[in-house]
């Protein structure tokens, strides 16, 4: 059975971010490349992961004008990610066109409310309500754009995949029991994600950062 877990690769360095991967890439299920990788590292970069033989997950949380974000989509075409993600907040036409322009073997996924934002953030940028709110809200719109699924905390997930049975769940931000936080305020431990309907889980710092990534990598799973 493949592990559900995706290594968040978040770095600059090509070299870095292959050794990691080596590391571990017998005991997680595929590669999530971010921002900062790609802005770093392009198509050229994406292109030496996938070498390694495992799923790409492109990262890219794409957020603009429809037609702009249908022809970024386009461009990435030759990469033939496994997972692209799209902000679901810029709403019903570009998801569609996301959707549209993706490959046929490519997950469009929506990100609705980011694993680093609580209530408060949402109140400062003019969101009324909760981030579980503001979560159903952009799942609903996510999967009647055509999406195949949501990019959302564990906090959400067991009420989103109770409204979309067939979507498909990106869970980051989650945390071994003994984990630290950091940056993330919405976070849950791998095994409750999985048990509340996650599809996949993120996760990047308790592995990367780890003495032992390898070893990180398998105490998590064996928890699953």
């Amino acid at each position: 059975m493949t592990s559900p877990i995706y290594l968040a690769i978040d770095t600059t360095h090509l070299d870095a971010a292959l050794t990691l991967a080596q590391k571990v890439r017998h005991h997680v299920g595929g590669l999530k490349l971010g921002l900062e990788f790609f802005c770093a590292n392009g198509h050229h970069g994406v292109h030496e992961m996938a070498k390694l033989g495992l799923p790409i997950f492109l990262d890219l949380k794409l957020h603009d004008i429809p037609n702009t974000v249908a022809k970024a989509i386009q461009a990435l075409r030759t990469l033939e990610p496994a997972i692209l993600t799209v902000h679901a907040a810029g709403g019903r036409a570009m998801m569609e066109e996301a959707k549209a322009a993706a490959g046929t073997h490519t997950k469009v996924v929506g990100v609705t409310v980011l694993t680093s934002l609580d209530a408060p953030d949402l109140e400062d940028i003019g969101v009324a309500g909760t981030p579980h709110d503001q979560v159903v809200r952009l799942a609903a719109l996510a999967r009647e754009s055509g999406l195949d699924g949501i990019v959302c905390s564990g906090q959400e997930v067991k009420s989103a995949r109770k409204a979309w049975p067939g979507g498909f769940f990106v869970v980051p931000g989650v945390r071994p029991s003994n984990g630290k936080a950091g940056d993330q305020k919405r976070i849950v431990t791998p095994a409750q994600a999985m048990t509340d309907g996650a599809s996949i889980l993120v996760v990047g710092r308790p592995i990367s950062q780890s003495p032992d990534p390898d070893l990180a990598a398998r105490e998590i799973e064996a928890t699953l």
